[in-house]
């Protein structure tokens, strides 16, 4: 097994993302709870809320998929994790997929 930079860096990348995903999704939950309190636009709160569930799940797996990736374990796990990330913020979610799959021979 060789030890290379590429999966923690994939990691790291992954639960940055996974965590600025987590926020996001809070916060859109947050504006669907206002907008739908105050009616200020039909269904719109609804649609908000309905969006936040997904994005949070999403945001796990950013980050669930990031630890292994540091741990350099379940090297699918940590793909999935990566493409994820991909979700919550690409422009860290394409280098953390890049990384994954080059450091693929780093994983257990």
């Amino acid at each position: 097994m060789e030890k290379t930079w590429k999966p923690p860096t994939a990691g790291i990348l992954s639960i940055i993302a996974g965590v600025f995903g987590l926020i996001g999704a809070i916060v859109v939950g947050l504006i669907g709870g206002t907008i739908g309190g105050l009616e200020l636009i039909p269904g719109v709160g609804m649609l908000l809320a309905a969006i936040e569930i997904p994005l949070i799940i999403i945001a796990i797996i950013a980050i669930v998929g990031g630890i292994y990736a540091l741990k350099r374990r379940i090297w699918g796990l940590a793909l999935a994790g990566a493409i994820c990330s991909l979700l919550s913020v690409w422009f860290l979610g394409i280098p953390a997929i890049i990384f994954v799959i080059l450091g693929k021979g780093g994983f257990e």
